[in-house]
């Protein structure tokens, strides 16, 4: 073979190598963009665009905003003081975890010094033992009112110090309009607006004991002296649920102030704090949540059932009259 022609088929080889290898790297960079692009975080809610007046909610008060940014996105009747019920257990949850007792600590379940008229019932065997951290899990998820009440007795100074601590971790975090007179929400005296429950919701995610234990989808309790464990699921039916990334939850009810609901969730792609207060049943939080999402993705929030509106406009009604009296 002349030199000539084994030249030229070395070029050949050459050129086939090259062509070859521009094309692997060429599908490589397309799949690698592809992938790149199904993974890449969705785009933040456009918050210059947002029309307030396409968000229609149920609830009579309520909040919206980024956890992040300062300016709430949605605000209704929020300055507005109303009892507040068991949403009280996320101010009680951050000032157990400022005390920083141990978690581990096996607490023994006191009666109630004080006789209580609603939502008094618990399963809790008086005199039987659970940590610390088990107590403050199920008074998150599940709204044990007995559990927050042992939690509070077992802060130094007893509840009436931890009472205090929770109004003066209120006035820390700028919650001017609010107050709390017991450590579960049991007290319809236990008052707050929308707004300042918006400031405590984004404190409360700074908590990681928080985030985790008010998500908690189903928990067993072991109890000592004597043994016996107890099953506790998370009033929140959104915590369970496939299409909602939750990460902070908090429900409350009393008759004086409606069905409550505060939580965080991902929403088009970032955190989105939601405070609503006295909304009629139990479904209806939980629309008007959805009604939020809607909002920050397609700019519109959908219509409302015809009774939550009826129940809405009469009890903002009653507000109005209890406020003109005063």
């Amino acid at each position: 073979m002349g030199r000539d022609h084994r030249t030229g088929l070395a070029c050949g080889i050459v050129s086939v190598t090259l062509i070859r290898n521009t094309l692997i790297a060429a599908a490589l960079s397309f799949c690698l963009s592809t992938a790149s692009a199904q993974t890449a975080t969705p785009p933040k809610a456009n918050q210059a665009k947002l029309d307030i007046a396409k968000l229609q909610l149920a609830s009579v008060n309520a909040a919206v905003g980024g956890v992040v940014e300062d300016t709430p996105l949605y605000m209704k009747n929020a300055d507005r003081m109303v009892p507040v019920a068991s949403i009280t257990k996320l101010m009680m949850a951050m000032v157990i975890l400022d005390a920083d007792q141990p978690l581990d600590e096996w607490l023994t379940i006191v009666a109630r010094e004080h006789d209580v008229l609603k939502n008094a019932y618990s399963r809790i065997r008086i005199g039987s033992r659970l940590t610390r951290s088990a107590l403050l899990r199920i008074a998150l998820m599940s709204s044990e009112n007995l559990a927050a009440h042992v939690l509070a007795s077992h802060y130094p100074g007893g509840r009436n110090a931890f009472v205090t601590a929770m109004n003066e971790k209120a006035v820390a975090l700028g919650m001017t309009q609010t107050r709390f007179v017991d450590p579960s929400g049991l007290s319809p005296d236990n008052r707050s607006t929308a707004a300042d429950l918006l400031k405590m919701v984004k404190a409360a995610y700074d908590y990681a004991p928080i985030r985790e234990y008010s998500t908690t989808r189903q928990y067993t309790a072991r109890f000592r002296g004597p043994r016996y464990t107890l099953g506790y699921g998370n009033t929140n039916p959104l915590v369970s649920g496939s299409r909602w990334d939750v990460a902070l939850s908090k429900t409350g009810y009393l008759t004086e102030s409606g069905r409550c609901l505060v939580m965080i969730a991902n929403m088009n792609g970032q955190p989105i704090a939601v405070v609503l207060l006295d909304s009629l049943g139990t479904r209806t939080p939980i629309g008007d949540v959805g009604r939020v999402r809607q909002w920050l993705t397609t700019g519109a929030s959908g219509a409302i059932a015809g009774a939550a509106r009826e129940y809405e406009r009469r009890r903002s009604a009653e507000y109005e009259q209890a406020s003109a009296a005063d």
